[in-house]
């Protein structure tokens, strides 16, 4: 696949203001923590290649987070591991990995932009959600880039520990080989309990 120039994305909604970008992984993973980033690039910040990170290929997404990670002003991850995920359900996860990882940030953002519908106040900082935002924003798709890399790097990790999943490819995610794995090998200290592991409407609780 060879990257194509598309229509550049908006750098920021609010140029005028200090403003972070934030977007998360893993949100549909069987197992694995999730992660977000946080993102504030220069509010004149081009890029003919940045995108949802979705769209592009791996080679892709990793020749652009060391552009990102060049180029921002500041940038910073956060994690929620899988049992915290199983314990505030991974809506709540999502979002408390973005917290963590603004607050990691060394510059602090006079606004946040999410991608998706749902947040929860960061502070008295103000917030905006966009829909689809790593689509139409730098700032958020940066932040997915880095959020998609940075997990895949870990999920890479752990499948050396436990190579019976899959995971070095499918991520966690709810492939057949990954429910293969589980269904001859068991669950591992990284599934999340609380999720449908085998796809047959039963909670993982009922495997040792």
């Amino acid at each position: 696949m060879v990257a194509k120039a598309h229509s550049p994305l908006l750098p920021c909604l609010h140029p005028e203001l200090i403003e972070a970008g934030c977007d998360e992984a893993g949100r549909g993973c069987l197992a694995g923590d999730v992660y977000a980033a946080a993102v504030i690039l220069p509010p004149d910040y081009s890029h003919p290649l940045l995108n949802d990170s979705k769209q592009l290929t791996e080679r892709q997404r990793y020749a652009l987070r060391e552009d990102v990670e060049r180029d921002a002003l500041a940038w910073a991850l956060g994690i929620v591991t899988a049992k915290e995920i199983d314990e505030i359900n991974i809506l709540n996860a999502s979002i408390l990995a973005m917290h963590r990882a603004l607050d990691a940030l060394k510059i602090r953002p006079q606004y946040i932009v999410i991608d998706g519908n749902k947040f929860k106040p960061y502070g008295d900082t103000p917030y905006e959600t966009v829909v689809k935002g790593d689509g139409k924003l730098m700032n958020i798709a940066a932040a997915s880039i880095l959020a998609k890399t940075y997990r895949d790097d870990y999920m890479n990790r752990l499948h050396e520990e436990y190579p019976h999943y899959d995971w070095n490819h499918n991520k966690g995610y709810p492939t057949a080989k990954h429910r293969a794995g589980i269904k001859q090998h068991g669950l591992t200290p990284y599934h999340r309990m609380s999720y449908n592991l085998l796809g047959d409407g039963q909670l993982s609780l009922d495997f040792g």
